[in-house]
């Protein structure tokens, strides 16, 4: 069986809530990832950030990244997946919530994320089209 923590990219670095998004776009462009977790002062989750969500949300409507805040972008509830899921469970629940990233927790910990570059890696290809068929239809 096939677990989401066989496909996660481990070690995933943490936004905190307050950090400036000017800050996550320079993380991320140092990373060269697409999205950082956003974590609070215990280093619970509390959602993601993605590089669409600073120019969307923020540069978009003429707002200073120096001055928004990675907390004032996450939107309640982030989706999670634990470590030792199938990974049946996990593309079901990507599908079902249209999400592109899902954060893998053990004990209620960050430990990774899987992405869509994660599986089309690490799975058989018609699994990975069935994703990117239900991730990106468009409700009707």
């Amino acid at each position: 069986m096939t677990t989401a923590r066989d496909v996660m990219h481990r070690g995933c670095e943490c936004l905190r809530i307050n950090d400036s998004l000017a800050e996550a776009a320079r993380r991320m462009a140092e990373l060269n990832v697409g999205s950082l977790p956003v974590c609070d002062e215990n280093g619970q989750l509390k959602g993601i950030v993605t590089d669409r969500d600073i120019v969307v949300k923020c540069t978009a409507k003429n707002k200073n990244p120096a001055e928004v805040k990675a907390g004032d972008l996450i939107e309640a509830p982030v989706r999670s997946i634990d470590a030792n899921a199938d990974i049946d469970e996990v593309l079901h629940q990507m599908a079902k919530h249209k999400i592109r990233r899902m954060p893998v927790l053990e004990n209620k910990e960050l430990i990774g994320i899987i992405s869509q570059a994660d599986l089309a890696a690490k799975l058989p290809q018609n699994k990975v089209g069935e994703l990117m068929e239900a991730i990106s239809a468009t409700s009707r």
